[in-house]
């Protein structure tokens, strides 16, 4: 699963950086990131913040987007709220199949650029939240899905996203511990030169078991990780640039 993460700013202009066009750098920071909830150095996906996506539309110019996939068949806005706490994530597996998804799966999808994420793990009946991210310190590039949904009542179009998942690597399988879930899980984390594969058009069954055919666990000796302060509860910093900060815990012992 991947419903905390890391997203600066810097991280999340990388793609349209590279496109060196300081021009819409500036229009990017002036006209989007306004509309952003950036810098998000903690972001729960219950939260819904908006952040920056590249889409299959728009590779290389960001669009503003709330995380929290609303499908485009959504009736109301009380419908909608009560869908996209469940469309965070994605499981790579079904997106063909599941309603919710299989038309942006099909169509629509992005991408979007982080620092790092934040997974929960178990021992000794408690919990310990875990940072992850590339031991290369760039961002990770996570695979998602999107969406645009008009409201019958405003007219207003709302863009939004969910991440897509897939099954742990040998690191998240001993991080992603929760012995009520049926198998640990990890965000699906593009390389830099598959990225744009992922927003390849669909125009028969090759390409899309192509697409299928992506979604693959992240190298772990490619990522770092370690405790931080607590993300819940009365102890949570919020969103402030230290949640990030590596924490040691007394009663802890890390044996992976």
């Amino acid at each position: 699963m991947c419903y905390d993460i890391k997203a600066s700013k810097k991280a999340q202009l990388k793609r349209a950086i590279q496109q060196n066009d300081s021009t819409a750098i500036n229009e990017i920071e002036e006209d989007l990131i306004p509309y952003t909830d950036l810098p998000l150095y903690h972001s729960s996906g219950f939260q819904h913040h908006d952040l920056l996506i590249y889409t299959d539309d728009s590779p290389d110019y960001p669009t503003v987007a709330t995380w929290g996939l609303i499908p485009h068949w959504v009736k109301d806005d009380i419908q909608m709220k009560k869908t996209w706490n469940t469309t965070l994530n994605a499981r790579g597996e079904t997106i063909f199949e599941k309603p919710s998804f299989r038309s942006s799966a099909n169509n629509k999808r992005c991408l979007i650029y982080v620092d790092g994420f934040y997974e929960h793990h178990h021992y000794n009946n408690k919990t310990y939240p875990f940072y992850i991210f590339k031991k290369d310190k760039e961002p990770l590039i996570l695979a998602g899905l999107w969406s645009e949904w008009k409201n019958p009542e405003t007219n207003i179009i709302h863009t939004s996203f969910g991440i897509v998942t897939t099954k742990a690597n040998g690191l998240m399988s001993k991080i992603h511990n929760n012995p009520k879930l049926k198998e640990p899980r990890m965000p699906f984390i593009l390389p830099d030169s598959l990225a744009d594969n992922w927003l390849n058009p669909i125009n028969n069954d090759l390409d899309k078991k192509q697409i299928q055919e992506m979604i693959q666990s992240f190298p772990e000796d490619k990522m770092s990780c370690y405790t931080v302060g607590k993300l819940r509860g009365k102890d949570y910093a919020g969103n402030v640039k230290s949640i990030s900060n590596e924490f040691l815990y007394e009663n802890f012992e890390r044996n992976f």
